[in-house]
């Protein structure tokens, strides 16, 4: 690995892709943007593979279709790929919807890439994206049969590797996990609550909003679902409620620190009914200890009249000592702190509306 110099902010959003760039201090960052001008940005990421060099983004357009773009020079220049996953030799809605999710693959395996789309499906790639191949043991697990739309669809959207295992989860279906690098595959539901669904316990079906694995810890899971937050010390075996303390148990993004596994922030909304910030407090709500207790984070954030969502990939951490925090808004306001979340700033700017952030150092 090459020593980082810089600090790269990927913001997707309804109209394309910017980048907050900072050298290491942080006291200061420039927009910069649109990449992708017109397309929905649902997901993008610099792989950490490359020290931040080689990138991808998932990018939607109503006219122009549906592609992947990937960058070699930390997001200055992008170039769409030929392939899509697809459950079909085109994008027709029937065979690909959205790309709902974009992953690196496992440290040693620089060239692959996983995929989760709508209708759900997920997707390898062993070439950069260059190609892409259907997991089928996921498509047919039995309990496939049990998914169903949500309010957003039904969709892969939540992916994460280490070595040969691998996680997927998705709404509405569930989380599973995968031994082998995604050839068979084992539901991970056990122990979440799901009172919208006719079966007590189910074994899937379950409506996940966002799957989160410590990168250290493989077997620690951190789990945002319809009803409550939760966490996982087995690898998804068992599940622990982790919702006590927070205004509500409804949301949508986790945020990890890369160097403490018992670290999470996350940003309650209000209800099902009402996708918003709990009495228009702008909070982040940070735990040291796993779930056990919980703090508001308040500092530089808007606390009163301030009704805003942060979809499930809107925050992320750089995982830089002390490590910074950067989320972003339904209504395109993005915030960076560099203390852990105890103080906060806006960027510089009033973005189209937020879908995705991913922050990390640049070589």
């Amino acid at each position: 690995m090459s020593k980082l110099s810089a600090v790269a902010v990927l913001i997707g959003t309804r109209k394309g892709l910017f980048i907050a760039r900072s050298d290491l201090e942080r006291e200061r960052f420039r927009i910069e943007g649109p990449h992708l001008a017109g397309y929905e940005i649902q997901r993008a990421f610099l792989d950490p593979r490359s020290d931040g060099q080689r990138g991808f983004a998932a990018a939607h357009h109503p006219i122009w279709g549906i592609h992947i773009y990937r960058t070699d020079n930390a997001g200055r220049d992008w170039h769409p790929l030929s392939a899509v996953p697809s459950h079909g030799e085109d994008d027709d809605a029937a065979h690909l919807k959205t790309i709902w999710s974009l992953a690196p693959g496992p440290a040693d395996q620089p060239e692959s890439l996983y995929a989760g789309i709508e209708p759900p499906g997920l997707f390898v790639s062993h070439d950069a994206g260059g190609s892409w191949s259907c997991l089928e043991g996921f498509h047919t697990h039995p309990t496939a049969d049990r998914w169903h739309p949500a309010k957003g669809g039904c969709a892969v959207h939540s992916l994460a590797a280490s070595g040969r295992r691998l996680y997927a989860a998705l709404a509405a279906g569930g989380t599973y996990r995968s031994d082998d690098a995604g050839t068979s595959w084992r539901a991970c539901n056990t122990g979440i609550r799901a009172p919208y669904l006719p079966e007590k316990n189910a074994p899937a079906g379950h409506n996940d909003h966002t799957l989160r694995m410590h990168p250290t810890q493989p077997d620690r899971l951190y789990r945002q679902s319809h009803t409550g937050t939760w966490r996982s010390d087995d690898g998804g075996i068992s599940w622990h409620e982790i919702t006590a303390g927070l205004p509500s148990d409804f949301g949508y993004a986790l945020g990890l620190d890369p160097a403490d596994p018992d670290t999470l922030f996350t940003i309650p909304e209000d209800s099902s009914q009402f996708r918003a910030t709990v009495d228009g407090k702008l909070r982040v709500y940070r735990t040291d200890n796993a779930g056990a207790d919980w703090r508001a984070l308040t500092e530089g954030l808007p606390q009163q009249n301030c009704f805003v969502t942060v979809l499930r990939d809107g925050l992320d951490t750089d995982g830089l000592a002390p490590l910074g925090v950067y989320f972003g808004t339904s209504s395109g306001q993005v915030y960076a702190s560099t203390d852990r979340g105890e103080t906060w700033q806006a960027l510089p700017a009033v973005l189209p509306p937020v879908l995705s952030v991913q922050a990390g150092g640049v070589a």
